[in-house]
């Protein structure tokens, strides 16, 4: 079969690699979409996604819709569409009942964080546990079902948050997580949501999506303790210390963007002062089977979606998902 394959910082190859045979317990899916995350981008550019390092030929890719292709059990048919939770959990460790994607010795699909690789599903056909795969309704077509992934992680982050049921919420960066979060915090209620970023294009998508505002960075001053919830999706250091200013007293700032793994200033006075609660929020647990009733229900959020790239030009694909002002998400479409 085909694969995209990340090999070093810069070095991306479509080869041919053996297809996978599904053992017991286990399906082969023929990959239909893959989505471009923000760490697929890390893995191209830098060789790494943090401290993981590519340190073999990784394919990338955890945002996939796919057909079945084979269930040695029989319970799926093939052709069956389905998407994936990519996740892989540790075993049970006290004190995280409730938080299994927190356990260690976990993995991801399309992560060097684990060895050998856990490779990713840019590729003609993957295999996966039969626990990790979602049946979708119907009407849930293939190309929008590929955002179950990056839609659950919003929803996880809205969770961690709390209820924003009637709440103003800032969500600071309109790339593809922040318009999701965005999304995602209408979807549980929230009453007021306002989009920021750095760019017009993503701006525009979000008011697309339907959020009540948009402030453009640099040139409009996000107001301070004006909101009760703030996601700060852009992982940008300095727009965390804004987030802190933006919150109301004792109001609640989620970090979603991943920051850099390095010491950073950072002003924690308005944390102090304001009583603020600063949470982390990491991928997420069971949320994807909320993300697919959800993408279900919502056809709008498949503008999320910007760019469909065929898998022969997946170079193409990233140069355009690395763009910021120009893509959304960007979707690779596999081989038929």
């Amino acid at each position: 079969m085909r694969a995209v394959r990340v090999h070093g910082a810069g070095d991306l190859r479509v080869e041919e690699v053996p297809t996978p045979e599904p053992g017991p317990g286990r399906v082969r899916l023929r990959v239909a979409y893959a989505g471009i995350c923000g760490s697929d981008l890390h893995y191209l550019a830098h060789g790494a996604n943090g401290a993981f390092v590519v340190r073999e030929p990784l394919v990338p890719g955890h945002e996939v819709s796919a057909a079945v292709d084979a269930d040695p059990s029989g319970e799926l048919a093939p052709g069956t569409p389905v998407t994936v939770h990519p996740a892989t959990f540790g075993p049970p460790a006290a004190g995280l009942e409730h938080h299994p994607h927190l356990r260690p010795g976990g993995a991801y699909l399309g992560s060097a964080s684990t060895w050998p690789h856990t490779q990713g599903g840019m590729s003609e056909f993957l295999v996966v546990d039969r626990a990790m795969v979602r049946v979708l309704p119907a009407g849930l077509p293939l190309r929008r079902a590929a955002l179950a992934e990056p839609l659950a992680v919003a929803l996880h982050a809205v969770g961690v948050a709390g209820d924003v049921a009637g709440r103003r919420v800032l969500v600071s960066g309109s790339g593809p997580i922040g318009l999701l979060a965005a999304a995602a915090a209408l979807v549980r209620g929230a009453g007021e949501v306002v989009a920021t970023d750095v760019l017009p294009g993503p701006l525009a998508r979000a008011r697309a999506l339907g959020v009540h505002g948009t402030l453009r960075v640099g040139e409009q001053e996000v107001p301070g303790e004006a909101f009760d919830v703030v996601l700060e999706c852009s992982g940008v250091p300095a727009a965390v210390g804004t987030a802190l200013l933006a919150a109301r007293r004792a109001g609640v700032v989620v970090q979603v963007g991943m920051v850099p793994d390095a010491p950073r200033p950072l002003n924690l006075a308005p944390l102090v002062s304001k009583e603020l609660q600063l949470r982390g929020t990491f991928r997420f647990a069971d949320e994807i089977d909320e993300a697919v009733r959800v993408l279900a229900e919502r056809p709008d959020l498949e503008r999320v979606v910007t760019h469909e790239v065929p898998a022969d030009s997946v170079a193409e694909a990233f140069a355009v998902a690395a763009d910021s002002e120009a893509s959304g998400k960007v979707l690779v479409a596999l081989w038929p």
